[in-house]
C-alpha cells in the first residue's frame, strides 16, 4: 500500500481529484470514489491542521470514522504534530492533536467524554478554545446537578 499526500485544498478546485503526477497524500485508497469519499470525510481533519499549523488552536480534538485512523496516525505523524486517540464505538475514534503539553493533559483525562468530572469538562473545555463564560456556566450546571444527586442519596 503506498501512501501519499493530500492537499486539503484541492477540493476547492476543479481539479478535486489529482492527476497522476500530483498523488493525493497519506491514503490507502487505489481508485478514484474511494479517494473522493476519503477527501471527503477528512476535509474537517485537514482544516484542523491547517489551523493548528498557523497557531489558531493549541489543541484540537475531533472525532473522525475509525477505518481513518492509520491515514490519519501518517498524517500526524508525517507533520510531527503529537496525538492521542481514543475508541469512542460505533466505529468512531476521538482524536486530539496539537501542542505536547496539551495533548499530555487530554491524556490523563478519562477518554469516555461523557463520564469527565466538572472540572475536567471545564479545563478540556477551555483548552480547546471554547468560550470561557459559556464553560463558567456549563460548569456550574454540571456543579448544580452535582448538588442535586448528592442530596437525593
Amino acid at each position: 500500500m503506498q501512501i501519499l499526500s493530500i492537499n486539503p485544498y484541492s477540493i476547492y478546485t476543479k481539479k478535486a481529484m489529482p492527476t497522476k503526477r500530483q498523488q493525493p497524500a497519506f491514503t490507502a485508497c487505489e481508485d478514484k470514489d474511494c479517494l473522493q469519499k476519503q477527501i471527503s470525510d477528512l476535509r474537517v481533519f485537514n482544516h484542523h491542521i491547517y489551523e493548528y499549523k498557523k497557531g489558531l488552536r493549541r489543541l484540537i480534538l475531533t472525532t473522525e470514522k475509525g477505518e481513518y485512523q492509520e491515514t490519519i496516525q501518517n498524517r500526524l505523524e508525517h507533520e510531527k504534530i503529537p496525538y492521542l486517540i481514543n475508541p469512542v464505538g460505533n466505529g468512531k475514534i476521538n482524536v486530539f492533536f496539537g501542542d505536547e503539553r496539551c495533548v499530555k493533559v487530554a491524556a490523563t483525562l478519562n477518554p469516555k467524554l461523557n463520564k469527565l468530572t466538572a472540572e475536567q469538562d471545564f479545563i478540556l473545555g477551555i483548552m480547546l478554545g471554547y468560550d470561557r463564560v459559556m464553560q463558567c456556566e456549563r460548569y456550574l450546571k454540571f456543579k448544580e446537578k452535582e448538588k442535586i444527586l448528592n442530596n437525593t442519596r
